[in-house]
Order: structure tokens, then C-alpha cells, then sequence
């Protein structure tokens, strides 16, 4: 990996108001992770219109989360969805995170929509398949952690041939695999405490709706260390496949 093939972090959101006190944004958190240098980093915001780049000119891929939803089709979504899928064709490393996890999803033929049963957001358990021992993404992770979280729409049915890599109790799909380099993750190893925090406030009138309790999910906020290891591998098997 080098300036001239970087990692390209494809930003599809911005982080909600309430976080604007805390210095950075998606592609920000998820740089830190990997412990890349930014000389390395090169970020193309899809939902503001940027061109999406020759992939030869690119080690892999990293997608952000996002307050936008893959069902709205819109026209920079269809059009990274295309691009995407193109890149797994090609064998580009890729990682989706959130929203990134359900494009991802739709870009391989999966189905995306909204999760019957409602939001999910919060510090939450997560339950890794047999099959992630194996995986060259998920075998760094444990059979059980704790996980941040915060979605409305879920992948609800996974693109044909891909891998389940973990569930949760309101989520059948948390990770999955597809081809030898592409990964999709629904939880956000990137964010904190701060960071789901602000989502479960963000969320307080949805989740009374659905019978749920905001200061019950803060009381249950933890770190989450482990669900961070995801990043730093991603950035591993960059180099490795040749970036």
C-alpha cells in the first residue's frame, strides 16, 4: 500500500449533530483504527457526488456508516453499488461498516429493508458462527463480545453464496462474508461510548415507541474493545493481498 494505490474510504454519511464536539467523522474513526497513516487514506464522499475511481488505483475499500438508507435509491447509491460490486468481482478488499454493511449486501444481490423488529442501538452481545474460526476477518474476534450499535435497516436477506459470520438477538445478520476479500460488519467497531451514546439519545422517542428504554440501553453502555480488532486486520489483509 502506498499514496499511490491508497486505501479509499467510500463516505456515504455524516455523523449527527450531537456529535459535533467530538473532533472527526466515519472516515476519521475508521482510519485511527486501522492505524493507517493519513498519507495512505483517501476519502471520496459518494453521497456528495464524488467520482468514483479506477480500482487499479486503489489497495481496498473501507464504507461508512450513514443516516441514509439503502431503499431510498438514490442515484449515488445505485451508482456505488454498481462500482462495488465491480470491485468484489475484481478481488479488491472490501469492508462495509453499517450502512456500508447493507450496501455491500445490496450491491451482491442481498435484500435490504427496514428491521421488523425496530432499532437496534446500544452496546449489544453479539454471537459469532462456527464458520468465523475460520474466516481471515473474524477469526481475530471472539466467539461472544460486546459490540456498538446503531441501524434501523438491517440486511435481511444475505447476497446468494455469502458466509453468516455473527447475529445478535434483534439482528440475524451482524457479519457476513463473501469471495475471498469482501466483508460486511453491522456493528461499528470504530465507535465508543461517546459515539453510541449520542445514537441512543438520538433514537429516544423511536425506541419508546417500540416499548424500549433510552436510559435503560445508556445504563448498558461498555467498551467494546474487542469488536475494534476488526479494523486492524482489515488493514492487514490489505497488505497482504498486495496493496
Amino acid at each position: 500500500m502506498s499514496a499511490d494505490r491508497p486505501l479509499l474510504i467510500l463516505k456515504t454519511g455524516r455523523k449527527t449533530p450531537c456529535l459535533n464536539p467530538l473532533p472527526g467523522d466515519y472516515e476519521d474513526w475508521i482510519a485511527a483504527g486501522m492505524g493507517w497513516d493519513p498519507a495512505q487514506v483517501r476519502v471520496v464522499d459518494a453521497a456528495a457526488g464524488d467520482m468514483l475511481p479506477d480500482l487499479h488505483r486503489i489497495s481496498g475499500i473501507a464504507i461508512t456508516g450513514s443516516g441514509a438508507m439503502v431503499t431510498d435509491q438514490a442515484l449515488w447509491i445505485s451508482r456505488a453499488s454498481e462500482w462495488l460490486a465491480q470491485a468484489v468481482e475484481q478481488q479488491v478488499p472490501v469492508l462495509g461498516i453499517c450502512f456500508g454493511h447493507q450496501l455491500l449486501a445490496h450491491a451482491l444481490g442481498g435484500r435490504v429493508g427496514y428491521n421488523p423488529q425496530g432499532v437496534e442501538v446500544g452496546t449489544v452481545d453479539l454471537k459469532l458462527s462456527r464458520e468465523a474460526a475460520d474466516d481471515p476477518l473474524f477469526s481475530v474476534l471472539p466467539e461472544r463480545m460486546p459490540a456498538q450499535l446503531s441501524h434501523r435497516q438491517s440486511v435481511l436477506a444475505l447476497p446468494p453464496g455469502a458466509r453468516l459470520l455473527g447475529r445478535s438477538a434483534m439482528e440475524a445478520h451482524q457479519g457476513f462474508a463473501f469471495g475471498p476479500r469482501a466483508w460486511g460488519v453491522q456493528f461499528h467497531p470504530e465507535f465508543d461510548h461517546r459515539i453510541v451514546g449520542c445514537f441512543v439519545e438520538h433514537y429516544r422517542e423511536i425506541l419508546a415507541e417500540q416499548g424500549a428504554s433510552a436510559d435503560a440501553l445508556h445504563a448498558a453502555i461498555r467498551p467494546a474493545p474487542q469488536s475494534r480488532h476488526v479494523l486492524r486486520r482489515f488493514g492487514e489483509l490489505v497488505v497482504d493481498a498486495g496493496g
